[in-house]
């Protein structure tokens, strides 16, 4: 690999097609990509896109399925001067107009429209340095999702943070299994984008199924596994032998990975790291690389973390719990358009997560200074889950929580109070939400209740319902 500074995530398979062009690049099923495919196809998008009429700065929506489909068109929208905006594929049509709306997209691709046909030279349009190259939508405390404007600065900035981990996490040898959504950061800049840094190879998997992914980790001898934790949960049901035969170490991230886990994890001889992040911060803050149980482990080199009370001092007693702040060039623009709420005026973002920080150092999560719900790592409010079911018959009123969930860290509660007279059914409440919200976002259990707990001033305890 040359040694020269990447200027984009698409220009980082440029240099991998120059320097090893018949080596594989992408697994997807039955299908093979070698780098120099995979950079022929990232051109073949990327002048699709300009002949659709797209212009530099354009919003292009890909509703895709993790599978070379995507990797293309998110690789040459790149090259064609374009800012990506991955979304859920699960999204429902009020889920998905908000967000056509709000980054005014030029062009929504589904499965069904996928440009294809186009050959030519490489347009060389990349969105490079401060150029927003990537809006990823995350839910806001109003509950409408907001999307988080991550830079080209800030998406090569963390892989070079990630790379800079002594002994290397990954290199060019290595064959990385990736059953993780590209919509979501966690897959589209940890997993893919760190494989497309290192020059390894990416084996994806669209869907989730415990027993194919193990047979498909076999077969390609997978050396390293990138999976959030409902994954490792569903995996330690099996033999897990044939599988991670070849496998150094399994990355857990996008939720909290528990104990109980990690232990038998290690019992059974392999090797599982966790990782902290969020998509403000592109996305990796912290890695437990020591197999401290519970703990996320320690900032990445070039990211800094600080702990801050509720008077926005410095923490300094190991084991005092405060609010995670990070800086380091990884962090985001702010969300779009304006740039708002984005790092403070000295780099420092608040993360609202909340951690302790023991006398090693190392980071443990204990909760979230919002009412955030993290269902197997994507981001669920209170308020959108409340405005859904607050305006179903019979209703009154609604208060949400998270709950703690083996499979998928946290689920959604919802506590309901009918209106006068009325009798609500729990499992006719959730259908109609399922209309409005993806699946994740659904409450995994409704209680009906007469009252909901409030303060003397009135505001709803949502401390006692959890």
């Amino acid at each position: 690999m040359t040694d020269a500074a990447p200027l984009s995530i698409s220009d980082l398979v440029r240099r991998a097609a120059r320097s090893k062009p018949d080596a594989t690049a992408v697994v997807d099923g039955a299908d093979r990509l070698t780098w120099a495919e995979l950079d022929a196809h990232a051109t073949s998008a990327a002048l699709a896109l300009r002949e659709a009429g797209l212009e530099d700065g354009d919003r292009v929506v890909l509703q895709l399925g993790t599978g070379r489909d995507f990797v293309a068109l998110y690789l040459g929208a790149g090259r064609a001067g374009l800012v990506t905006v991955p979304v859920n594929p699960a999204y429902t049509p009020p889920e998905l107009r908000h967000v056509l709306d709000d980054c005014g997209a030029r062009l929504l691709v589904t499965p069904d429209t996928v440009p294809r046909g186009v050959s030519g030279d490489d347009p060389h349009r990349d969105r490079t340095g401060e150029d927003v190259a990537v809006l990823l939508y995350t839910s806001g405390t109003s509950g409408l999702p907001k999307g988080a404007m991550l830079s080209s600065r800030a998406l090569l900035a963390n892989l070079a943070q990630v790379a800079a981990v002594d002994p290397p996490l990954i290199t060019g040898e290595d064959v990385v299994f990736l059953p993780l959504p590209l919509f979501h950061v966690f897959g589209l800049n940890a997993g893919l984008g760190m494989a497309l840094s290192a020059g390894a190879t990416t084996v994806l998997a669209e869907r989730f199924d415990a027993a194919q992914s193990l047979a498909a980790m076999a077969a390609h001898r997978v050396t390293v596994v990138v999976g959030a934790p409902n994954m490792f949960v569903q995996w330690s049901d099996h033999d897990l032998g044939p599988a991670f035969v070849s496998v150094r170490y399994a990355l857990s991230g996008s939720a909290p990975l528990s104990r109980a886990l990690a232990r038998e994890y290690a019992e059974r001889g392999i090797t599982l790291y966790e990782g902290y992040g969020l998509t403000e911060a592109a996305p990796a803050v912290t890695l437990n690389r020591s197999g401290k149980p519970g703990s996320i482990g320690a900032p990445l080199p070039g990211v800094e973390v600080e702990l801050r009370d509720q008077d926005g001092s410095p923490v300094t007693e190991d084991d005092d719990p405060g609010e995670v702040f990070v800086r380091g060039p990884n962090l985001f623009s702010g969300y779009w358009p304006s740039g708002e709420a984005g790092p403070d005026a000295e780099g420092w973002f608040a993360t609202g997560d909340i951690a302790v920080r023991d006398d090693d150092g190392d980071l443990s999560l204990i909760g979230h200074s919002s009412e955030l719900v993290l269902v197997n790592g994507f981001n669920v409010y209170p308020a959108e889950v409340e405005s859904v079911l607050g305006v179903q018959p019979g209703v009154a009123e609604v208060a949400v929580v998270g709950a703690d969930d083996p499979r998928t860290g946290e689920a959604v509660v919802a506590f309901v109070v009918p209106a006068a007279g009325a009798a609500l059914d729990p499992e006719r409440l959730v259908t109609a939400a399922a209309a409005s919200l993806a699946k994740f976002k659904l409450p995994r259990d409704v209680r009906i209740v007469d009252v909901l707990p409030r303060t003397a001033t009135g505001k709803v305890m949502k401390w006692r319902l959890r």
